[in-house]
C-alpha cells in the first residue's frame, strides 16, 4: 500500500470532538530489536518519562506518510525514504498509522531534538515495559508480523 487516506471521525458521545490522527514508525535492526526513544520528563506532556515509538500528529492536509517523513526529519534528523506502510488502529482518542523500516541507525549518531534518548528493545524487553499511548500492543502484534515474513 503507497499511500492511506483518512478522514477524521467524531469521538463516540461527543460530536464537535475530532479524534486526533497520529503516524508512527517503528525501525527494526539486524538482531530484531526496535528503536523506542524515552519521552521527556515534563509533566505538561502526556506520557512523561516513558518509552515510546517515533512519530507525530497528523497535520491538517498531511497524509500519514507525510507527517512520518516530516516528524522524522525534525526528531532524529533523518531523511526517511523506502519504509512500508503497517497498519492503522482506531483507539477511542486517535486513529493511529503505523509504518516500518529494516534500518540499523546508530544510536549515537541521531541528532534527538525530542526526548531524553533512544535505545534499542528486544521483544522481551518491549513486553516488560509499559510504553506510552497504547503502544505495548502494537510493537507486540509488529514483532508476530515481523517475524513470520523470515
Amino acid at each position: 500500500m503507497d499511500e492511506i487516506t483518512v478522514t477524521n471521525t467524531p469521538n463516540p458521545g461527543n460530536t464537535n470532538l475530532m479524534k486526533r490522527k497520529g503516524a508512527s514508525i517503528i525501525f527494526i535492526n539486524d538482531r530484531n530489536q526496535v528503536l523506542l526513544f524515552l519521552r521527556d520528563d515534563k509533566p505538561e506532556i502526556p506520557y512523561p518519562n516513558m518509552w515510546d515509538v517515533p512519530g507525530g500528529h497528523v497535520e491538517k492536509d498531511e497524509t500519514p506518510r507525510e507527517c512520518i517523513i516530516r516528524e522524522m526529519k525534525e526528531e532524529i534528523d533523518i531523511e526517511l525514504k523506502q519504509f512500508q506502510f503497517f497498519k492503522s488502529y482506531d483507539f477511542p482518542d486517535r486513529e493511529e498509522h503505523m509504518f516500518w523500516k529494516k534500518e540499523n541507525l546508530s544510536i549515537n549518531t541521531i541528532h534527538l531534538t525530542e526526548g531524553q534518548c533512544m535505545k534499542w528493545f528486544t521483544r522481551q524487553d518491549a513486553r516488560q515495559t509499559e510504553l506510552a499511548c497504547g503502544f505495548n500492543q502494537i510493537v507486540e502484534e509488529f514483532f508476530m508480523y515481523f517475524l513470520n515474513r523470515l
